[in-house]
This record gives structure tokens, C-alpha cells and sequence, in this order.
């Protein structure tokens, strides 16, 4: 059971770029600011609704980049202005969830903290609420590192996986983290799956303010120097220039990489909820509708002996036939074709456009 006197926050990670979503997902407006479902919400909405059950809406924060901050301010015009952190250049995870963490502890003390990252999608709501809770209750318990691991049902090779086993101080349905790995070949990933000892990394974590930032100062002190600058300045007039200034020094490092890979108290909590990072085009066939030959289909689209594509187009018909396993995108000004087995690749046309300095495409 959670502690009843213990601030309960949410911090969402809503800085990302979204490269793999190209040509839809733009640096202008990238992923987790698009809707993909058919309810019109767009991802950012969803994570922030997901959460709202579990957490008072003055204590959600979102940490995106400077120039995401109107749009963050359009779609979540619920959340307090002070609770919206505009970091000056992107730092990788770490960086912002010390940010955060620092933030959070001036105002709320040595608040529960959950990460979640804002481009994701789930499918039983209720029962992630569930793990969330729990992953709460076992972080102020045992003054650890949360983890929420998925439990895997395929051999994926887009994700990085976590190693877990049992340990006898831990709480029931609460798992030791022996390693993490990275993303693994496909002969890998079935060997992880077929083990059962192995999870889905998903990226959201719960911690105690206190713990994490006791963590960041034993193992990135140099980021916790400059968190500190800056929540010395947090709440005064002076709080967006000292940001301005700091927070680009900060080292540029993952949270995985840089803390919990060596973090001494770090567990996990198993969840099944129909989670997905919807992390390329390919994923939106596991996540959205489909026609009954496995086509998901946004727009005007006519197929013929076609099936397990995706299509999202615009005003313009797209006429497929004949076609399987291939990703078809139409924008105003780009076309996407790519087989499916290739979309996490799609990042590599968005650093040719960039080495071609076509920045109107990003």
C-alpha cells in the first residue's frame, strides 16, 4: 500500500523527435503531437490522461524542448504554465528527469515520481494504473529505482530488453534488474522470450525525488551540480535565465546508460497492459484498426489484392495493388515507400536530408 502522506507526481518526457514517423512526424511537430488513433487524441493527451487518475493535475509536469513549448501549451492548456519545463537544447533523458527531480523536490519535498515518455500507447488503461500504483508503493517501500518492465509476447528487435530474477528483500510481484541488454538480432530476442526471464524495457520508471537525485549525484555529479543551480533558482525571477544558461552543460546521456545500468537498488514490476512505443510505421497495424486483409488505412485508399500494408495518406488517392508488407506515407511534400521489415531505417532518410541541408523536410 502506498503511503497516503507521500506527494504522488508524474513527470512526462514530451521532447523527442519522432525521425522514424517521417515523413508525418516533423521537427516541427513531431510524434507525440499527432494523433494516431481514432479518437483524435493525440499521444501527448493520451499519457497525460493515463495519468490524471493517479495523480492531481498540479503535480504533472512535462518536460519538452524550448520550441515544442506552444504546442505543449495548445493541447494541454489544463496543465499549471510553471509546471511546463522548456529544456533550451535536447540533453537525452537523464538531464531532463534531473531536471525534473529537482524541480519537483523544491516544491513537494521528497515526492513519488512517475516517468512515463509521451509517444507512447496502451491498451488496458486499468491495468496500467494497477502497475503504476504498485511500482509507487514499491519505490516508497524500499527506497529503490522502479522499473516497469512488459512482459514480452513476441521476439521483438526494436526494443532493449531487462534481465530480472527473484530476490527474498523485495516485495511480492517485485523483481531484482540483473542487467539490461540492447536490442538484440532476431535469434537473440527468441532465446530472451523463451527464457521468461526477460522483459520489454519500456522507459517508465517510479522513484522517490530524493532517491533518484541521490543516484544522479553518485554517478553523473556533474549533472547534479547544475540540477542544483538550477533548483536553487526554481520559483524566482531568475529561474528561466539560470536554466537558459545551465542546463546546456549538462552532459548528453541516457538515463539507462548513465545511472541505472549501475544503480545498486534498481527493481522492476512485470505489466501485460497492451503497452507499445509505437516506435515506427510498422507498429500502427499492432495498435490501431485494420481492414480484414491486415491493411491499416488512413485516408483515401483503394486496395486490390493487398494485405498487412500500411497507408496514411491526405487528400490524394492512394491506389495499391498487389502489394504486402510495405509502409506507403503521403504528405504535402514527401512520399514514403519502405518494406516493412526495413521502417526502422526510416531515420537514415531524415540524416541524408540533414547532410543534404533540407531542413524545409524535417
Amino acid at each position: 500500500m502506498r503511503n497516503p502522506n507521500q506527494v504522488l507526481t508524474a513527470v512526462i518526457m514530451a521532447g523527442g523527435k519522432g525521425e522514424r514517423f517521417w515523413p508525418k512526424s516533423r521537427m516541427r511537430c513531431p510524434k507525440q503531437f499527432l494523433s494516431l488513433t481514432d479518437d483524435g487524441e493525440t499521444m501527448l493527451q493520451k499519457t497525460v490522461k493515463r495519468v490524471s487518475g493517479l495523480v492531481a493535475m498540479e503535480h504533472i509536469y512535462i518536460v519538452t524542448n524550448a520550441e515544442y513549448m506552444q504546442l505543449v501549451q495548445e493541447q494541454l492548456p489544463e496543465i499549471p504554465a510553471g509546471n511546463l519545463l522548456a529544456e533550451p537544447v535536447p540533453r537525452n533523458t537523464a538531464p531532463c528527469l534531473a531536471l525534473a527531480a529537482a524541480v519537483i523536490s523544491k516544491r513537494c519535498g521528497n515526492a513519488t515520481m512517475i516517468v512515463l515518455p509521451a509517444d507512447h500507447l496502451i491498451r488496458h488503461e486499468g491495468i496500467c494504473s494497477d502497475v503504476l500504483c504498485r511500482a509507487a508503493a514499491a519505490a516508497e517501500e524500499t527506497d529503490s529505482l522502479v522499473t516497469i518492465g512488459i512482459t514480452p509476447t513476441y521476439p521483438e528487435t526494436g526494443y532493449g530488453y531487462i534481465a530480472f530474477s527473484r530476490a527474498k528483500n523485495l516485495p511480492h510481484g517485485v523483481y531484482q534488474v540483473d542487467s539490461f541488454k540492447e536490442k538484440p538480432d532476431i535469434e537473440t530476442a527468441r532465446c530472451y522470450v523463451n527464457s521468461g526471464n526477460y522483459l520489454w524495457n519500456s522507459g517508465m520508471f517510479v522513484w522517490k525525488t530524493d532517491v533518484f537525485l541521490t543516484a544522479v549525484e553518485q554517478y553523473l555529479p556533474e549533472a547534479f551540480a547544475i540540477a542544483m543551480e538550477i533548483q536553487s533558482a526554481c520559483d524566482t525571477p531568475d529561474f528561466d535565465a539560470v536554466l537558459q544558461k545551465r542546463f546546456p552543460d549538462m552532459p548528453s546521456i541516457s538515463v539507462d546508460f548513465g545511472i541505472l545500468e549501475d544503480a545498486e537498488r534498481l527493481c522492476t514490476i512485470p505489466g501485460s497492459f497492451g503497452w507499445d512505443d509505437v516506435g515506427s510505421w510498422p507498429a500502427l497495424k499492432r495498435v490501431a484498426k485494420t481492414d480484414t486483409n491486415g491493411n491499416y488505412r488512413d485516408g483515401d485508399i483503394i486496395t486490390v489484392g493487398t494485405k498487412d500494408c500500411v497507408f496514411s495518406g491526405r487528400e490524394k488517392l492512394i491506389a495499391a495493388v498487389g502489394l504486402e508488407n510495405i509502409v506507403v506515407v503521403d504528405t504535402a511534400d514527401a512520399l514514403l515507400v519502405c518494406d516493412m521489415d526495413a521502417a526502422q531505417n526510416i531515420k537514415k532518410i531524415t540524416e541524408i536530408l540533414r547532410e543534404q541541408g533540407r531542413g524545409e523536410l524535417l
